[in-house]
């Protein structure tokens, strides 16, 4: 089993806040193929990165799903999607092994 994670921004490379409805259709997106999907949505993470030798932040919002295999053509696929959508150069996406318990 895996956790995967999707690390989405909230705002636009401008500033700008994406509408709502980009984040409702990933959420159902994932609900569809996985049969549920966490979004931790309450409160922003903030994301700090290193990019052309200085710090950039960015507000996050984490979006986890449990998949029995993992499928990496399908993840770097839905990841170029994502990054394409949200006009991102890249959108993190992680899984880690785990165990029900």
């Amino acid at each position: 089993m895996h956790l995967i994670e999707i690390f989405l921004p909230l705002t636009d490379n401008d500033g700008e806040p994406f509408d709502d409805g980009k984040f409702v259709e990933v959420r159902e997106q994932l609900t569809k193929q996985f049969g549920g999907v966490t979004a931790f949505t309450r409160a922003p993470a903030h994301g700090v990165f290193r990019a052309g030798g200085k710090n950039v932040h960015d507000d996050i919002i984490v979006l986890e799903v449990m998949a029995e295999t993992l499928d990496r053509d399908r993840w770097a696929r839905y990841r170029r999607q994502l990054e394409h959508a949200f006009a991102q150069e890249e959108i993190l996406i992680r899984a880690t092994a785990t165990e029900r318990l």
